[in-house]
């Protein structure tokens, strides 16, 4: 399995979809969420200690449905299936939309507004990264299966490297499996194709280490 090392200079971090409806109280909040936010909380302060970006996503759709697109349909209807209700989702002004008040954010962090489940998809996240020197991404966030999944894909077909928080990442059961089952199955994934797989306690010495070979070589 890979095992790269994290240069703080080149390398961001991204909070997957941190928002009500994903964190607690809805039936497709994580299992866990209220804890996944704390221990980004707790990264999100060791990268900006470092310099990195840290970028926040929202998963939201037009409240005039414009944009919702295919996959908002298959969700829809998975959801009327299950029984599920969302109380608004991901509509643009609903209370499950906003980013949950555990998160930090702080004003020099990236809030990046996102229409689909990928955050490279239909924004400009490419191109903030390029511009600013960045060829690695840490991704955690809600779901580990969905967005943090498809995020992952995303950059590593685009060439980034890929770190993926094993406890950094949550989500919810479904269809006969549990959590811990689904998470198992696609961190499997992640290892075999899509980059290195860790824990926020491992990532965060990774980044301590490539600072401080930052300072020795200065």
């Amino acid at each position: 399995m890979i095992d790269w090392p994290i240069d703080p200079a080149r390398t961001a971090l991204i909070n997957v979809d941190l928002q009500n409806v994903f964190v607690e109280g809805f039936e497709i909040s994580a299992t866990d969420g209220p804890d996944v936010v704390q221990r980004l909380n707790k990264l999100s302060r060791v990268c900006r200690e470092h310099g990195m970006m840290v970028i926040h996503t929202i998963n939201e759709l037009r409240d005039d449905g414009s944009n919702r697109g295919i996959a908002a349909e298959v969700v829809t209807a998975y959801l009327q299936s299950t029984g599920a209700n969302r109380r608004g989702g991901i509509t643009a002004g609903t209370d499950g939309a906003k980013l949950h008040d555990s998160l930090e954010v702080e004003p020099s962090d990236v809030l990046l507004t996102k229409p689909r489940f990928g955050a490279f998809t239909g924004t400009d996240l490419d191109l903030i990264l390029r511009s600013n020197g960045i060829d690695s991404v840490i991704i955690g966030g809600i779901a580990t299966n969905v967005c943090c999944d498809t995020t992952a894909r995303e950059a590593n077909q685009r060439d980034y490297k890929v770190f993926f928080l094993s406890d950094g990442t949550g989500n919810h059961g479904m269809q006969g499996l549990s959590a811990e089952e689904i998470k198992a199955a696609t961190l499997a994934a992640v290892r075999l194709a899509f980059g290195q797989v860790l824990t926020v306690g491992k990532t965060i010495e990774k980044i301590r280490d490539g600072g401080a070979e930052i300072i020795a070589a200065e």
